[in-house]
């Protein structure tokens, strides 16, 4: 199928284009959300296992702060517990059921924890 060509500008829609900087924020200039201290923060420690094909994994949800921040806790965390995870939309997944393990390395770490679930 051959493109449509277009003849005007009415034919690109509601298309809008500058070139100068008219106070427009872009998503670059948006402000870094500014990080808690630990001891600030209340982590939820969920036991999961639906959704995973029977396997179980420990979520921890409600960290405040940036996404570098949120990888190194992740990364300290995964380390800690000598096992694989991941982080996906704000909340870190541990793999296995070692929610002590978690929970003792983010009270070290200054954090407050709450156990949820099972």
């Amino acid at each position: 199928m051959a493109k449509k060509k277009t003849n005007s500008l009415e034919d690109l829609g509601s298309m809008v284009y500058s070139t100068g900087n008219s106070g427009f924020q872009g998503f670059d200039d948006a402000e870094e959300e500014a990080d808690l201290q630990a001891n600030e923060q209340l982590l939820e420690v969920h036991f999961e296992k639906k959704g995973r094909g029977g396997k179980t994994a420990v979520v921890v949800k409600g960290f405040q702060g940036s996404d570098q921040a949120l990888k190194d806790l992740a990364k300290g965390l995964k380390s800690h517990c000598a096992t694989g995870g991941s982080v996906k939309e704000g909340e870190i997944i541990i793999q296995g059921d070692l929610r002590p393990k978690v929970i003792d390395y983010l009270k070290k770490q200054g954090y407050l924890t709450k156990r949820v679930g099972g």
